[in-house]
């Protein structure tokens, strides 16, 4: 049945869709401002004040400075080695910590439980951090970007509440059938928590993706870095230092600023590829396990 809205309603509803029309440009607009910059003369932009709608005099030498330059197909090849073996481990090590935390009957759960919570309130500090992974051999190793962040404490209480929502009588009919701990894990609780699954990939893979802090604690070696840390470098860098940290040799000196414009977008580019084929179960996996017993 139809209801024609009051004037009041309309009012609301126009008022609610302008706001978020705003909101949203106002979101957009420094990605698209980093979109035109790259595709920007370089002259023209390093003189140009004020919103930028459009690029300055269009221009992809920039994107040919970064594709050129060897350190940013070694820092993309440094970051896709810690992504893949970081979600395997992420997911494994995750996976595993739910499922435990969903049986009862285990001995000492409380005790353990409440080791894991207070895990995500304090921490030993960032000396100890640092001295545990030099101590175990992985300084200026890109293991030390995967092993120390295996697994995060919310994600995986996020995963052990989707996990119990699964029923019990399942459980129960595999057990009857001789399965055991891992076949209800694989065989039972990841096929059917796909969504909560997706969730975990797109958290730990931004994770990994974004991470640069770590990276310049415990890599020294150029070669090592990946490309976050890379891209930190060359937003750091000026006119007046070593261009080879950027790969430019060109004789324009204003054209740093669009190989920079260009890098932070060849970064992007990736996770915003990716999330709109995880978007579909990203707040349904989300929501479903953020419920509370």
């Amino acid at each position: 049945m139809y209801y024609e809205k009051s004037l009041p309603g309309l009012i609301a509803d126009v008022s609610i869709t302008v706001f978020l029309a705003i909101f949203s440009l106002l979101m957009l607009y420094p990605l698209f401002h980093i979109i035109f910059a790259s595709f920007s003369n370089a002259s023209q932009l390093i003189h140009h004040r004020g919103i930028l709608l459009s690029p300055l005099g269009f221009d992809t030498i920039a994107y040919r400075v970064v594709l050129r330059n060897p350190r940013i197909v070694t820092g993309y090849i440094n970051t896709m080695f810690v992504l893949s073996f970081g979600l395997i481990f992420n997911i494994s090590l995750t996976s595993l910590g739910a499922y435990f935390l969903t049986r009862r009957n285990v001995f000492w759960f409380k005790p353990i439980m409440l080791m894991i919570l207070l895990s995500m309130y304090f921490s030993g500090g960032l000396i100890p951090f640092f001295l545990i992974v030099r101590n175990l051999g992985m300084y200026n190793s890109l293991w030390a970007l995967i092993f120390p962040t295996a697994i995060n404490t919310y994600n995986m209480i996020v995963l052990r509440t989707y996990f119990q929502t699964i029923p019990a009588s399942i459980m129960e009919s595999v057990q009857i059938d001789g399965g055991g701990h891992f076949t209800i894990l694989f065989r039972i609780f990841i096929p059917l928590s796909l969504p909560a699954m997706a969730v975990m990939f797109l958290y730990y893979g931004v994770s990994h993706w974004n991470s640069w802090f770590n990276a310049m604690i415990f890599i020294r070696s150029r070669e090592l870095y990946p490309i976050q840390l890379l891209l930190r470098d060359i937003l750091l860098s000026e006119n007046n230092v070593d261009r080879t940290v950027l790969g430019i040799d060109h004789a324009n000196p204003h054209i740093i600023e669009t190989v920079k414009a260009a890098t932070i977008v060849i970064t992007t580019l990736p996770i915003l590829f990716i999330y709109p084929f995880l978007q579909k179960y990203f707040v349904g996996g989300l929501m479903i396990g953020s419920i509370k017993e």
